[in-house]
This record gives C-alpha cells, sequence and structure tokens, in this order.
C-alpha cells in the first residue's frame, strides 16, 4: 500500500512542476497563463516593450443613411506582445496576451544590459 501512495504523491508533485513551467517569474513575483494584463502589471512593472496586433480581422459592409457604402473593421482576437529584457545574464522573455489574458511566455534570445525584471 505505501508503494501506491508514493506513486500517487510522485505523480501529483510532476502534474503541479508542469503547471507552473509556462510561468514567468519577475522579482519576487511570479504570473502564470491566464493572469490579466494589470496582473503582470502590477506585478511584473512595466515591460521593455510592447507589440499589438489583430488576428481574424473582420471587415463587414452597410450604408449609411445618406446611401453612401461604409466598411466597418473589426478585431476578433487582439494580440498583444510584452517584451521584458531580464539582462546580461537572462533571456529577453515575450508574454503574449490574447484578449487581455496571458496565454504564453517564451524567449526571445539572450537579454542585455540592465534587467527589466526586478517586479515591483
Amino acid at each position: 500500500m505505501n508503494t501506491i501512495k508514493m506513486i500517487l504523491i510522485g505523480f501529483v508533485m510532476i502534474f503541479f512542476f508542469c503547471a507552473d513551467a509556462d510561468a514567468f517569474r519577475c522579482g519576487n513575483g511570479l504570473v502564470t497563463s491566464g493572469d490579466t494584463k494589470m496582473q503582470v502589471l502590477v506585478t511584473c512593472g512595466k515591460p521593455t516593450s510592447k507589440e499589438k496586433s489583430c488576428e481574424g480581422r473582420q471587415t463587414t459592409t452597410s450604408f449609411d443613411k445618406n446611401g453612401h457604402l461604409k466598411k466597418n473593421k473589426k478585431c476578433a482576437n487582439k494580440v498583444d506582445v510584452w517584451h521584458y529584457n531580464c539582462g546580461d545574464n537572462d533571456f529577453i522573455y515575450a508574454l503574449l496576451f490574447e484578449n487581455g489574458i496571458l496565454k504564453k511566455e517564451t524567449t526571445e534570445g539572450q537579454g542585455k544590459g540592465k534587467s527589466d525584471c526586478l517586479g515591483k
């Protein structure tokens, strides 16, 4: 019976370690997938740089009250990428937000200079 308990505890520990694999540490703070942009900003401070784009842009046409053709553009999926340069001894991290929610964290090469990843 003890062997089964040990195996079960091992699986639970592996699950929790894997769950934090998509997390970003800034100073004493930690942000993970599912956090909002505001949570990341409060925890990590201002990013080094930001990019905005739109995936799945939808264009509809209609007529205004004078009968003129009018095009309406709507963004189906707003994507923001925040970059944090964590300095000489670390990486540049890219945090991808979809509609304001952190979805993914990746590295984009070696960091340079002073770290912007000290958190609040």
